[in-house]
Parts: C-alpha cells; structure tokens; sequence
C-alpha cells in the first residue's frame, strides 16, 4: 500500500450507515472521486472515535463530541450526495 486510504475500507464505512443505499455508494464510490473523499474521511472520522479512550482523560470527552458531530456532518453529506432515497420516507 503506498500511504493512500484503502477506498474499499472507507466505502466500508458508508456502507453501514447506509445500507439500504449499498448499490447507490458502491455506484457513486467508482465515479466520484469527491463521493469517496468524503467516505475517506468518514471512516477517518470512525476510526478516530473508536480511538478516543486512548487520548489523555482530560481530553477524551470533548474529542469523543467533535468526532460524533464531525461524524454526523459527514453522514448528512454523503445522504444529500445520494439524493433522495426511492421508496424511502
């Protein structure tokens, strides 16, 4: 691997947000680079929360909120990316 994301592993991520979306994710994934840019950076932003109990304790609460709301954000992207869902409320 030559230091770039594995976009198979980040679409991952979306993945299971959204899985109800997989053909529309893996569609968007190979001919949107901007689409797996934020997919990268949501399995970034995944995997930085799954890290936070190993920061120092007198940072871990307020870095646990950014990462869940730079999660959010990112999840609030990807959905307006897909566009309205069909046959979904």
């Amino acid at each position: 691997m030559n230091g770039e994301p594995d976009w198979k592993h980040c679409m991952a991520a979306a993945l299971r947000r959204f899985p109800a979306r997989s053909l529309q994710i893996r569609e968007l994934s190979m001919r949107d680079e901007d689409f797996r840019g934020m997919c990268e950076d949501f399995a970034a932003a995944e995997n930085a929360l799954a890290a936070v109990d190993q920061l120092p304790l007198h940072v871990r609460e307020e870095r646990r909120a950014e990462f869940k709301g730079l999660i959010e954000s990112l999840a609030a992207e990807i959905a307006k990316a897909l566009g309205p869902a069909d046959g979904f409320i």
